[in-house]
């Protein structure tokens, strides 16, 4: 069970294009994941945000076009902690042009690169599909810039107990990642967000 207790989240603001300037120099942790893997509804339910949401969920993938920065200010076990949470466009719409999906690459990889306040990415992958040839760029160009990675697998209460575990057995196969990088996520039931923010929780500590 983690300790930290969200207290405060507030919209910092955002980058449209590379290069663009950043809200300040908090540590930061980073979500990525395809368009439609259900990021804002995570990023609401680790929040603890379900009813006034914070990140826009958008009944059309592919909404989010800017890096959005939210300033959390939480405690945890070690006392106070701020940080920034930063939600990344979703990448991989098949309906957005394919001039528009080529835009984003290089903001996305542009604040990814060289980025000092950046203590690692939770890259989201859907329980249910696995990693898509997208999501396994992602990943390559998360190992290749030896970015800390966390995986939160979403909508896991779609699955059935016995398709849950083979799920989960071959996504990490995939990954091939360590099983502890795994996290099954609910945005539904919260299954997960625990252990998500004891994750986060270790990263700022290890910070400080």
């Amino acid at each position: 069970m983690s300790s930290l207790r969200i207290d405060e989240v507030v919209f910092a603001g955002a980058i449209g294009r590379p290069g663009g300037p950043r809200p300040g120099t908090l540590p930061q942790v980073a979500f990525s994941g395809r368009s439609n893997v259900g990021k804002s509804s995570l990023i609401n339910r680790l929040l603890g945000r379900t009813r006034s949401h914070v990140a826009r969920v958008s009944a059309t993938p592919g909404k989010t076009r800017e890096i959005n920065f939210f300033h959390v200010r939480a405690t945890g076990e070690a006392g106070a902690v701020e940080f920034y949470l930063v939600d990344l466009p979703g990448y991989g719409y098949a309906r957005v042009s394919k001039e528009l999906r080529d835009s984003w690459r290089p903001l996305i990889e542009g604040y990814l690169r060289d980025n000092p306040e950046l203590l690692g990415v939770v890259q989201l992958i859907d329980a249910r599909h696995g990693p898509t040839k997208d999501d396994l760029q992602m990943v390559a160009f998360l190992e290749a810039a030896a970015i800390p990675t966390l995986f939160a697998l979403t909508k896991i209460d779609k699955l059935g107990n016995s398709e849950r575990r083979r799920q989960i057995a071959e996504i990490v196969g995939r990954l091939e990642v360590d099983p502890e990088q795994v996290i099954p996520f609910s945005s539904k039931t919260g299954e997960g967000r625990e252990e998500l923010l004891g994750a986060l929780e270790s990263l700022l500590v290890a910070t400080h």
